[in-house]
């Protein structure tokens, strides 16, 4: 195993965000646990295995004044940070284009797209501040990055968009050790995906159920990036149940 690394996991309460945060104190790591919901931060807090320790810190990404006291609370508290993962989300209406509302797409692109900006702008400074210098930024995409599901014009948009976040990132990294990349995640089987596993509407106007996987995988997936050397970098990686509707999705 690495030497122990400071980690920031947004939207860790529940669903991925709390595989990652268990995968990762598992591993031996101390993470930081944020989110909008006090009791599932502390429940994933407190169930956190492993000789690391999770350390629960409620935080909006929406708001930027929430935001700045989170990264203040962990350079008070670590002195520095080792990696973000950037996992808060939301899938936002489905329903036809012409029927989401403006404060349905506002809604989702705050969390989804302004919420990843914020939190790795703040994650950026503090590591190309930090003695020594660098750290790991690691994006939740989505396979809706590159390929949108019907009726999903919000959390399709916004997830395209993270891959330009990524790609500015990993180039603007380069000149102060950090390494910037993007998970893409097909049907990891969570709160967000029960409707999907039940029942999704595909391209052709079929509503078929979908194969999901352990959210498990895809922490492994996530620890394993965070442990590499800052001179290596992992820019995309996509992961998914090999029988989902995606590769000629449509």
């Amino acid at each position: 195993m690495s030497t122990s690394k400071i980690v920031l996991v947004t939207g860790g309460g529940t669903g991925l965000g709390r595989a990652m945060t268990h995968a990762l104190t598992a591993a031996g790591h101390q993470v930081v646990v944020a989110g909008r919901t006090a009791d599932t931060l502390d429940q994933t807090a407190a169930a956190a295995p492993g000789p690391g320790a999770a350390h629960a810190v409620r935080a909006d990404v929406t708001d930027p004044a929430a935001v700045d006291a989170l990264f203040a609370t962990i350079a008070e508290r670590w002195g520095r940070l080792d990696a973000l993962v950037n996992n808060a989300g939301m899938f936002g209406p489905t329903k036809p284009i012409d029927e989401v509302s403006p404060e349905e797409w506002r809604q989702v692109v705050d969390v989804n797209l302004t919420g990843a900006f914020l939190c790795a702008q703040a994650a950026f400074r503090q590591m190309k501040n930090q003695t020594p210098q660098g750290g790991r930024i690691i994006n939740n995409g989505s396979l809706s990055a590159h390929t949108p599901r019907p009726h999903s014009v919000a959390y399709a948009a916004t997830k395209h968009a993270i891959t330009g976040l990524t790609k500015s990132l990993a180039l603007e990294g380069r000149a102060h050790n950090i390494a910037a990349g993007q998970i893409d995640i097909g049907n990891a089987a969570t709160e967000l995906t029960a409707g999907i596993a039940a029942g999704s509407l595909q391209a052709d106007g079929s509503v078929r159920p979908e194969p999901t996987i352990d959210a498990a995988h895809v922490a492994r997936l996530v620890v394993a990036q965070i442990e590499l050397p800052l001179d290596v970098n992992v820019p995309f990686l996509t992961v998914m149940a090999t029988t989902m509707p995606y590769i000629g999705r449509g």
